[in-house]
């Protein structure tokens, strides 16, 4: 995440393949290999699907449901999720213009990378924190309306296409605009985002936050990884690993926005390694117009190699059809959640420190309101450099295994028995080659 220069560009150094217990070809080697005997072994163990997707689930006490539900803890969250927007909102209206103006790490690093830990953690909440739903559900009731009701009828052929579109904005935001790290981009693009967002709801009621807000739908697909979720009969329950993932529901831009995520992430290491830097530096085109088209390559390049992967899947086990790459975008999301685990975890923790620091100041001007700024910055996690790049390894490669155990169980129960196995086999090879070609990107620096 080369944004906030040049306080975060060093951290993607931590961990380097030269920090690597083995060497950095034999891990690549050995990652490839556990991809393809997992699939080997799931052929031969897993025979019949396992996993009932949103009507699984051991249900949690009553008291906990009630408590959840209730409007009172409702509003609370919403409360406390809108409040800290509003204060953050002093930062990007009236803070000064510099990095240590606490609206670039509260955007770019505990919203956007901390949307996965809460997330994972909690389930999906940010539905309930959206500060943008809480203003929606407000102006609502001030008119004496229910939320759900807008202008126009939303077409469900729409899909999460616009959250798609709204994820590769916020990360050419992110990875690719010039002055991405200066008061006046920031703002044009929140207000954007903010004004988009809020005309839709508006227009459609409050299911344009669940199609269109890329900030929601992207939280909510990663709370999929989450054990918490409810059952069908409404009652929450607590599930097995990756049987929440299978409750995913295929729409239309459920592709589009997996691909987006992971090609994004994709592209991030890329543009950070010095083989890139050192080619697009020496051309006559911009960073900018070159980032853009790499950008949109690496998306794309996702988005051709999964669909074909799957149609391909689809005629190998004579159950071809349309719809194939959504019914199983679902095992895409832990690849996805592996990457920015690999990426930006040492990201959160550093630079998320400074930010809580800088928080306490939010103009800027040296009143510390919360005392924060006392605490320090803990850099101890620097320290463990190996720790660093063996966890990397791990999350690319157990995201992989996740996806490929994900994409079995469907396979398993939407393939004839006797060719579920030979089905797969598309899928498998780009798995593999996506596992071979993100730890390439991650450690090309």
């Amino acid at each position: 995440m080369p944004l906030l220069l040049p306080l975060l560009l060093p951290l993607h150094g931590i961990g380097g393949r030269q920090d690597l217990p083995i060497p950095f070809g034999l891990a690549v080697g050995g990652a490839a290999v556990a991809i393809a005997l997992s699939f080997v072994i799931l052929g031969f163990a897993w025979r019949n699907p396992k996993y009932r997707g949103n009507a699984s689930g051991k249900p949690l006490p009553e008291a906990i449901t009630r408590t959840v539900d209730s409007s009172g803890f409702r509003w609370f969250v919403r409360i406390v999720g809108l409040a800290i927007f509003l204060y953050a909102m002093v930062a990007l209206m009236f803070g000064v213009d510099r990095l240590t103006n606490p609206i670039f790490g509260f955007i770019y690093i505990l919203v956007w990378v901390g949307l996965v830990p809460i997330s994972l953690l909690l389930g999906p909440v940010w539905r309930t924190l959206n500060p943008l739903r809480t203003l929606h559900l407000l102006l609502s009731k001030a008119l004496r309306q229910p939320p759900s009701k807008g202008l126009f009828e939303l077409s469900p052929r729409l899909g999460l296409w616009p959250a798609a579109l709204g994820i590769f904005a916020f990360t050419w935001l992110e990875l690719v605009a010039p002055d991405r790290a200066t008061l006046p981009v920031l703002q044009g693009w929140l207000a954007l985002y903010v004004v988009i967002t809020m005309f839709g709801a508006i227009l459609f009621g409050d299911r344009w936050f669940s199609t269109a807000d890329p900030f929601e739908v992207y939280a909510t697909l990663m709370a999929r990884l989450s054990p918490w979720g409810r059952r069908t009969d409404g009652s929450l329950v607590i599930r097995r690993p990756l049987e929440n993932l299978d409750g995913l529901k295929a729409q239309p831009g459920l592709v589009g926005m997996v691909a987006a995520l992971l090609g994004s992430t994709a592209y991030d290491g890329f543009s950070n390694s010095t083989a890139w830097i050192g080619w697009a530096q020496n051309t006559d085109y911009s960073m900018t117009t070159l980032g853009t088209l790499a950008l949109i390559c690496f998306i794309l390049f996702v988005l051709v190699t999964y669909s074909s992967a799957t149609l391909l899947a689809g005629r190998l086990s004579s159950s071809s059809r349309t719809a194939l790459p959504g019914l199983f975008a679902h095992s895409v999301v832990p690849i996805a959640f592996g990457y920015v685990v690999a990426h930006y975890l040492t990201l959160l923790i550093l630079e998320g420190q400074r930010t809580l620091i800088y928080l306490s100041d939010p103009l800027s001007n040296g009143a510390n309101i919360f005392g924060t700024g006392l605490l320090g910055l803990n850099t101890s996690i620097t320290n463990h450099s190996t720790a660093i790049a063996v966890i990397q390894v791990l999350a690319v490669v157990g995201g992989h295994l996740m996806g490929v155990i994900s994409a079995h169980d469907r396979a398993v129960a939407l393939f004839p028995r006797h060719k579920a196995l030979a089905g797969q086999l598309p899928l498998l090879v780009v798995m593999v080659g996506y596992t071979v070609g993100g730890l390439l990107l991650l450690f090309s620096a």
